[in-house]
């Protein structure tokens, strides 16, 4: 056999032998390289024309009613909990579980929203794994993500999340509603920010009634003016939805449940 006639043949095998990618399959993968990586801190959406409503702090009084003015937007929120602060997160039940069934994103703010940067490891991953356990109970879910308590991420606090698989959010725009910023003075925070480059993950508090009665509903005013649009943390970072959570099945505690 001539070599052109063995190269022509080996080429021909090598056609074969490597099909076309499947565009679907290659999507899914270009989207997990885009995936946040656990532990490390991240501020800012990865994409534009978009703004990720993210509140701190709850379960508490006002978090049905937030819900309820999300959902009539089409708004998409993510909520950090904490398990006691305001109150047990099991005295608000059917906010958390509406939440969750509404496919808003349910993620940690840990279980007494104490200063990270100065705990131990073994401390840190225990007030991880209360919060998990509390959200398996309720939802059936543990969040893979989180937002640090005073945004402290100091000591061990971020190789700890690592370990955990947890994907660690701050923000870009503080409203300030915890410093006794009035609504009129977080929304001007947003104007100067402006609605270009990529989007916003700001820190703001469903413990306030401002932020839910007034702040939230000019967000939402004001992501309809830009063209923006309001999604959980996790799709503002370019990850899929079922990233929203950790991977695998869990089993709830037997109830009653209490702190």
């Amino acid at each position: 056999m001539l070599p052109e006639t063995i190269i022509a043949t080996l080429l021909a095998g090598a056609v074969v032998a490597f099909p076309a990618p499947d565009p679907i399959q290659f999507l899914k993968d270009s989207l997990s390289k885009r995936a946040p990586s656990p532990g490390v801190v991240i501020s800012k959406c990865v994409n534009p024309g978009m703004l990720a409503l993210a509140y701190d702090d709850g379960p508490y009084t006002y978090t049905s009613q937030l819900i309820d003015t999300l959902d009539a937007a089409g708004a998409k929120g993510t909520f950090f909990w904490t398990g006691t602060l305001y109150g047990c997160i099991y005295k608000h039940q059917d906010a958390v579980v509406k939440a969750f069934k509404s496919g808003h994103q349910i993620a940690s703010h840990t279980w007494t929203h104490s200063h990270m940067g100065s705990m131990s490891a073994a401390n840190i991953k225990t007030e991880m794994t209360k919060l998990e356990q509390a959200t398996v109970n309720l939802i059936g879910r543990k969040p893979a993500y989180m937002r640090p308590p005073y945004l402290d991420t100091a000591g061990q606090f971020l190789p700890t999340m690592k370990t955990l698989g947890y994907k660690v959010i701050t923000d870009d725009v503080d409203t300030g509603d915890w410093n006794s910023k009035t609504p009129a003075q977080s929304e001007q925070l947003f104007t100067s920010a402006g609605a270009k480059g990529n989007g916003h993950i700001p820190l703001m508090h469903e413990v306030y009634p401002g932020t839910v009665n007034t702040l939230t509903p000019w967000l939402i005013n004001w992501a309809k003016t830009n063209n923006l649009k309001l999604v959980t943390v996790a799709e503002c970072l370019g990850d899929s939805p079922e990233n929203m959570y950790q991977p695998g099945n869990f089993t709830a505690a037997t109830g009653p449940y209490s702190c």
